[in-house]
């Protein structure tokens, strides 16, 4: 029997987050389709496994939990698996680059698709997606980050923030070329980074299961087709 399971559409997006923690965790995890979700997500929430919205939503088989909210559940895998800092500063900061990179998300899609992109609001949005990357490149900079050596919060080895910095960017990167010329040319140091980090055995695995899973698919919908109109 798996140790988790999770409920999250067919899609990398935020949910990528909690894979790319599984994974390197080497948890197994059985994911429920849409069928499942559209469940769940109707029921009463006295009926729920937690009270919830929208998924993600991930349950722990052995401690009978379960938790939604993309950076709650993080951050609990984090604590689960010990790949947090021991420190309470460096557990604060972990919040804040997973909360940092749920913004960049809801950002990229215009608060889930409330509107579409047009050639005008991405030419708008640029200087601040790269505003992002210099966010994300001085926190890790704080602590002794570079291109080529160091993690985000000064560890030895990833953490819950390496992993979802370089889910972060890897996942748009690999996905939309406009995208990832704008990393390469805005921090050189995340996305070396996102790379190394990117190229860990488990995320390179799980990298190539989303593309046979889900193909080229990122957010889906309308505006993922609106996003590929301005940067793919």
């Amino acid at each position: 029997m798996s140790d988790f399971d999770l409920y999250y559409w067919p899609v990398p997006f935020r949910g990528q987050f909690i894979r790319g923690i599984l994974a390197h965790g080497g948890c197994s995890w059985d994911e429920h389709g849409v069928d499942a979700i559209d469940d769940i997500m109707h029921r009463e929430v006295g009926k729920q496994p937690i009270a919830f919205m929208g998924p993600p939503v991930l349950i722990d088989r052995e401690r009978n939990f379960a938790i939604s909210q993309m950076p709650a559940i993080a951050l609990y895998l984090g604590e689960r698996l010990d790949i947090l800092p021991a420190a309470t500063e460096g557990r604060a900061l972990s919040a804040k680059v997973v909360n940092d990179a749920n913004d960049v998300l809801d950002e990229l899609t215009l608060s889930g698709g409330r509107e579409m992109w047009t050639p005008e609001k991405w030419e708008e949005f640029v200087p601040r997606l790269r505003k992002w990357l210099r966010i994300f490149e001085d926190t890790g900079a704080r602590n002794g980050l570079t291109a080529h050596s160091g993690f985000m919060l000064g560890s030895e080895k990833p953490g819950v923030a390496d992993i979802v910095t370089a889910l972060l960017w890897t996942t748009m990167a690999d996905r939309f070329p406009v995208i990832k010329g704008i990393i390469e040319d805005t921090s050189p140091v995340i996305w070396g980074l996102s790379c190394r980090v990117g190229a860990t055995a488990q995320l390179a695995a799980l990298n190539r299961r989303s593309f046979e899973d889900y193909g080229d698919a990122y957010c889906g919908g309308e505006i993922e087709r609106s996003l590929r109109k301005v940067a793919g």
